[in-house]
């Protein structure tokens, strides 16, 4: 089962990384948490948010799984920022959406993808908001800036549902096994644009998927999209550390998912 190779890689990359850090535990395993993400996340598929996707590359000092820099960008001009409100059209195209068989179920999950959006709009503005070294001040609109803006636009383009949710609510799915594979991996993936509001220009392009704990049962959240909450937790966070980064210094992925989720 897929589930049970999954299991393999994870125990395997645990081992590797616990071997290679002997001298300070396994502790540093956080420190290598790109390398993990690598090991067991694929990049998703370019969704469309991104215009110029063949621009982007894995650029080493930054956690995203392929971004792209205008190279006459330099961030240290900017002091305001505004984050756009969460695009969410990208995700009707998901394909386990159209393995539901209920259309009253279909409906209920098209009705949350709005707060799916606020949620991640909020976690970012709340991240920017507690940065204690106040990197870039939050505005609202265009309207309100009084310095040289960027504004981040973000796309989610895939949530995967929480399975346990799924059962519990007798949502059937169609497609046997493969269908439950993809359900089994509960991971998220989103598309960025940063826009420098003084000319409309695309500044930087990014884009990443990371997952959740991979396990037969999932208590955590009662909804469907439950799982992908902490996925947006750190991707908000590694904005902010994105934001603060020091010429030479490289942001890790925190792991959205434990080492030892079974």
């Amino acid at each position: 089962m897929k589930i049970n190779n999954l299991k393999k890689q994870t125990a395997n990359l645990v081992l590797a990384l616990c071997l290679t850090s002997a001298l300070v535990g396994c502790s540093s395993i956080q420190s290598a948490s790109n390398d993990a993400k690598d090991v067991l996340v694929a990049p998703a598929p370019n969704a469309g948010f991104i215009q110029q996707p063949e621009r982007d590359t894995k650029i080493a000092y930054l956690p995203f799984q392929r971004a792209w820099i205008d190279p006459n960008f330099n961030k240290s001009n900017y002091t305001q920022l505004v984050v756009a409100p969460v695009n969410t059209n990208y995700m009707l195209e998901m394909d386990w959406l159209h393995q539901l068989s209920s259309a009253s179920v279909l409906s209920d999950v098209k009705n949350d993808m709005p707060k799916i959006a606020q949620y991640f709009h909020d976690q970012i503005v709340k991240e920017f908001n507690e940065d204690p070294n106040h990197r870039f001040q939050i505005i609202d609109s265009v309207a309100q800036r009084t310095a040289p803006a960027l504004r981040l636009e973000i796309a989610l383009v895939e949530v995967d549902p929480s399975m346990p949710m799924l059962h519990a609510a007798g949502w059937a799915v169609v497609g046997g096994g493969a269908a439950a594979n993809v359900i089994n991996q509960r991971k998220a993936a989103f598309e960025g644009r940063l826009r420098d509001l003084q000319t409309n220009k695309i500044v930087a392009t990014f884009a990443d998927r990371n997952m959740q704990d991979v396990a037969p049962l999932d208590l955590t959240n009662l909804t469907w999209y439950g799982p992908a909450k902490g996925i947006m937790d750190g991707w908000a966070k590694e904005f902010v550390a994105v934001a603060n980064r020091k010429p030479g210094e490289k942001v890790s992925s925190p792991t959205a998912f434990t080492l030892r989720p079974f």
